[in-house]
């Protein structure tokens, strides 16, 4: 697909640069033949008999040299311009290509996290049907299963909503000053968690700020295994979560903001591996960063730095 479009990206550059060329050159030519024309024209009138007047054969030559440079420097034009037409409409088309795996992977990784729930839960049904004597307490039982399915599938549809709400939010957010510290306070609610917090105003969007910080307290508490989680916010603009949990190994950091990317040691906990990906998404609308230290059986702290 992509193969086709770059070959017809290429010429679409080709005609234009060609068509331009052939153009300038065609002035060129007729200024020239013109100009040599007039000037022996001019002679032929003033100096009549004069033994000094231009060859006509070489008014020809120069015609048909000036003629035969232009084709030269159109030809060279057009295979320079085919090469970097080609070379610029790969580099054009390969933000779209990118895009374009990105979401085939991204639509492949829902449909299989969907898939998971929905065949524990057509199997529970099935075997269920085959039974019987199905007893009161064994339907109870299955309703209850089935309803936790149908949660796992309802956060993960709330989870992909807001990947593509932050994805797509970028120029309605709404700016203001802001404390950080506030928000941090009001997103940890009632868990337990250690305070370290200075007032910092910055400029943001509360409501993205506060899933910032749902997310990242969220995760330190999911992976601390009810040890301390710590989270400090200090001048000019940092907000810092620490736990002292299971820690992130070197082969899973750099994926961790990778949508659906989950490292071995977080298999057994619940959640999809979109997390992350939807914090890295307001960190960049923040034009923000965020940095990780971790350490297995260590903890892992996550930095966000605001300009």
């Amino acid at each position: 697909m992509f193969t086709k479009a770059r070959t017809k990206l290429t010429l679409y550059y080709l005609v234009i640069i060609m068509t331009i060329s052939l153009f300038f050159s065609f002035i060129i030519y007729q200024g020239a033949t013109i100009e040599l024309t007039r000037i022996e024209n001019m002679q032929r009138i003033r100096r009549p008999n004069s033994a000094f007047l231009i060859d006509p054969d070489l008014i020809t030559e120069t015609k048909s040299r000036i003629f035969l440079s232009l084709l030269t420097l159109n030809a060279f034009i057009l295979c320079v311009s085919g090469v970097s037409g080609y070379f610029l409409s790969g580099k054009t088309l390969k933000p779209i290509s990118e895009m374009m795996e990105e979401q085939k992977e991204f639509i492949s990784n829902a449909s299989h996290e969907l898939r998971t729930p929905l065949s524990s839960l057509k199997t529970e049904i099935e075997v269920a049907l085959r039974d019987k004597e199905l007893k009161l307490k064994t339907a109870k039982d299955l309703i209850k299963s089935n309803l936790e399915e149908v949660d796992k599938m309802t956060q993960l549809s709330n989870y992909l909503l807001e990947l593509n709400k932050f994805q797509n939010r970028s120029g309605n957010l709404k700016f203001s000053k802001v404390n950080l510290a506030d928000i941090v306070k009001e997103t940890a609610g009632k868990n337990k968690v250690k305070f370290n917090l200075e007032k910092v105003i910055i400029n943001g969007d509360k409501d993205s700020l506060t899933e910032l910080s749902r997310i990242l307290i969220d995760n330190a508490i999911k992976y601390s295994d009810g040890k301390d989680v710590e989270i400090v916010t200090r001048k000019p603009g940092i907000l810092e979560v620490k736990d002292k949990g299971i820690g992130i190994s070197e082969k899973d950091l750099p994926h961790i903001f990778d949508r659906f990317y989950r490292g071995d040691k977080a298999m057994g906990k619940d959640g999809y591996g979109l997390g992350l990906s939807i914090a890295k998404q307001i960190v960049d609308q923040h034009s923000a960063k965020i940095k990780v230290e971790s350490k297995l059986s260590k903890g892992s702290t996550f930095k966000v730095i605001f300009s």
